[in-house]
Formats: structure tokens, C-alpha cells, sequence
């Protein structure tokens, strides 16, 4: 065999060049650390117990009747949709069709993309609250779409609502909302959600919004953007069950939209995972029945642990940001004398022993993020304390 001088296609590279900044995720990298030096992993957001036991059984039932172990339904099974459905009423009071406006996908990593790449044209520009998930960007890039941040300043983090104005041109597709949000944990207002759902109407804008952690508020409540007047025909709402039910590791995620727009998302949805999660569906579906006191335990559970970590970071000598929702507490590492968030998370595991998110990946400026970490509090709480005395070292 005669050997090639070069190999094949060197002249160009092999990544689509849309995706040539986006490598390794910092979630991938930061939980090999933690693996490779046994440290406690605060980075990635899984809890470390698995949720509800009836429900863990619920899917164990479904695969030995033989319920999803072959593909099912390409909008999901009937009995998810119709729980999807009910827990839109059941919590919000938005009626949703299940058999035309309730899609299930592969998480809502996959009802994002699929969003995205349906709603989206090359030159499109959308909106999107900066800290973000570093999905959104990579999937605003794979849609040929331009991002624009709405950045989110520390200590409040609240959005500059004159500043999202100024943002919108003739060329602005959509608004790309996260509530409550993840890293910094703020929980847009009713007042906040009304001012951007007037814009969204006056300037006749599409919105996608990612309510992941929509039973993880801490104080006061969510509010569905789509629940808003002129919003529900516009809003494409996403959620999961990973979050609320402790099954990161099913992929059981869901958007509930008009049927156009379902429509949409599907199309694109199809050629991604086509299905996924069969017997999972059916498990899911009984857990959006479970009754308001699992909801209203789950949410003490969360925020025993917020306030747990909340003091362990505050005695280590860090500038916290208490969060209102969600899975994380968002700190400043400037009070230590650091600069540098991500040096400083790749050497946290060799101080003390436990591993952290740097903020800056999630921003396009940088700068705004630079002394930012972000801390994951869904563990056990003796977890939480080790890694809470771990700390002391800095």
C-alpha cells in the first residue's frame, strides 16, 4: 500500500467550519478531571441520587410488558402526551392539545437544536440572555444564524430591558429565553416576561423559551412566557424530565407549542433522533402525575442544599450570588485574589478537591464572565458537606 503523503481532505479542515469554536464541552473536561483526580464534581448539573423509586419501577414495567422497546410514536407515546398536556394545565392553566401541540424529544438538549435548526435561517439573528447554555450557541451556529447576547450583569443579573430593545433589528428572528436560568440562577418576573413578551409581539418575534428547572424556584414561582397575552401562538415551550424527576440519564424532554410550529420542530426533530426513550416515555408519564407534595418536598430538598453550599462558599472567602432557582449557585473569585475563572477551576481539584464550572465559556464577552464559577448543589448533602470543608483550603 502506497503511503499518502498528506492526508485526505488537508485542504480544508474536517469540522464544519460553523462548529470550529465549539471543541470538547467544559462539561466533558471538567468531569474528567474530577474523575482523573477523585475529586467531588460540582461542575455538571446530574444529580448523584436517582429520582423516585415507583417511577424508577414504572420503566423497569414498561420494558417487561413491551411497551417502547421498539420505535414509538414519532410525536411520542400517547400517554406522555396527554401527561404533558395536563401538567401544562395542571400547574399554569395552558391548554394544550396532545395530539397537535406536544412533541417529545431526546431531552431538551434535542427540542432545542431541533427548534433552532426548524426556525432558523442562515442570516437570522436571535436573542439570547448572555450567560447561555453552551447548546444555544452551537446550535445557533449549526443553523447558520447569528446570536446576539442580552448579558446578564452581576450581583443581580437582571435583564436590561431597554438594552434588548436596542438589540432588535429587521434582521431579529427569535428570542431565545432560559427561566429560571442557567448558570446564574435568576427567575425572570412577571413584569420582566410581560415587557418581553410586548416587544416580542410588536416586532411580530418568535420565542423559544427553556423552562428546564420550572420546579426549581425558590422563592415565588414560574411563570410560562406562553401563559402571557399574544404569546402562546408565538412560543415554543421546553422542558424535561431530567431536572424535576433526578433521570438526567433517560433523555425524556418535550416542547408544547401551536400545531404550526410543532409542525416545524418536528420536521427538523425527525432527522435528528427520529424517536428515543421508549419505555422511559411511559415511566415519565406517571411522574408528571405524582401529587403536589413530591413537587413542594423536591423543591425543599433543592433549597436546604442551595443554602448548605450557599454558607460553605461564603466561609471559603468567595463573593456568592444566591440563586433563586435552578441547580447552581454562581459565585466571584475575586475576592481570592484570582482573576481567572477557568485557570482557576482546572487547578480547584489540586487545592482542595473538588470541581467547578468557570462562567466565562458561557459568554461572548468574555471579560463579563472572567472571575465568575459556577457551583452544582443537586448532591447529597453529606456530598455537599465534604466538599463544603474541602473548601476551607482556599
Amino acid at each position: 500500500m502506497t503511503p499518502m503523503s498528506a492526508p485526505v481532505g488537508s485542504d480544508r479542515p474536517f469540522l464544519n467550519r460553523r462548529l470550529a469554536a465549539f471543541g470538547t464541552t467544559i462539561f466533558a473536561e471538567m468531569s474528567a478531571l474530577a474523575a482523573r483526580t477523585g475529586s467531588i464534581n460540582l461542575g455538571q448539573g446530574f444529580p448523584d441520587t436517582d429520582g423516585p423509586a415507583e417511577i424508577a419501577e414504572a420503566a423497569v414495567r414498561a420494558i417487561r410488558d413491551g411497551r417502547g422497546n421498539q420505535y414509538p410514536p414519532g410525536p411520542g407515546v400517547p400517554e406522555l402526551r396527554r401527561a404533558i398536556a395536563a401538567h401544562q394545565q395542571r400547574f399554569y392553566g395552558l391548554g394544550y392539545d396532545p395530539d397537535t401541540e406536544v412533541l417529545v424529544t431526546a431531552g431538551a438538549t434535542e427540542a432545542i437544536a431541533a427548534a433552532l435548526l426548524a426556525l432558523l435561517e442562515p442570516g437570522d439573528e436571535v436573542i439570547a440572555l448572555e450567560p447561555f447554555y453552551d447548546s444555544y450557541a452551537a446550535c445557533i451556529a449549526m443553523a447558520g444564524a447569528v446570536r446576539v447576547p442580552l448579558t446578564l450583569r452581576a450581583p443581580d443579573f437582571r435583564p436590561d430591558l431597554d438594552a434588548l430593545r436596542d438589540a432588535i433589528t429587521p434582521r431579529t428572528r427569535l428570542l431565545l429565553l432560559n427561566t429560571p436560568h442557567n448558570p446564574t440562577g435568576t427567575v425572570l418576573t412577571r413584569e420582566e416576561l410581560a415587557a418581553i413578551a410586548e416587544l416580542a409581539v410588536e416586532r411580530d418575534l418568535l420565542v423559544v423559551t427553556d423552562e428546564v428547572y420550572e420546579h426549581l424556584v425558590f422563592e415565588g414561582g414560574h411563570t410560562p412566557l406562553a401563559s402571557l397575552p399574544g404569546m402562546r401562538e408565538r412560543t415554543v415551550t421546553i422542558s424535561s424530565a431530567g431536572k424535576t424527576f433526578s433521570f438526567t440519564g433517560w433523555k425524556v424532554g418535550w416542547i408544547t407549542a401551536p400545531p404550526a410550529l410543532v409542525s416545524a420542530v418536528r420536521s427538523a426533530k425527525q432527522f435528528l433522533t427520529y424517536v428515543s426513550s421508549g419505555p422511559f416515555q411511559y415511566a415519565v408519564a406517571e411522574a408528571l402525575a405524582l401529587p403536589d407534595t413530591y413537587y413542594d418536598a423536591f423543591r425543599a430538598d433543592l433549597a436546604a442544599k442551595r443554602d448548605l453550599l450557599t454558607e460553605g462558599l461564603t466561609a471559603a472567602g468567595l463573593r456568592v450570588f444566591r440563586p433563586q432557582g435552578t441547580y447552581f449557585i454562581t459565585t466571584d473569585i475575586s475576592p481570592l485574589g484570582e482573576k481567572d475563572g477557568l485557570a482557576f477551576c482546572r487547578s480547584l481539584p489540586e487545592r482542595c478537591g473538588v470541581v467547578a464550572i468557570p462562567n466565562q465559556v458561557f459568554y461572548d464577552d468574555v471579560e463579563a464572565g472572567a472571575t465568575q464559577v459556577r457551583w452544582a448543589f443537586c448532591k447529597k448533602t453529606e456530598v455537599l458537606r465534604e466538599a463544603v470543608d474541602r473548601l476551607r483550603a482556599l
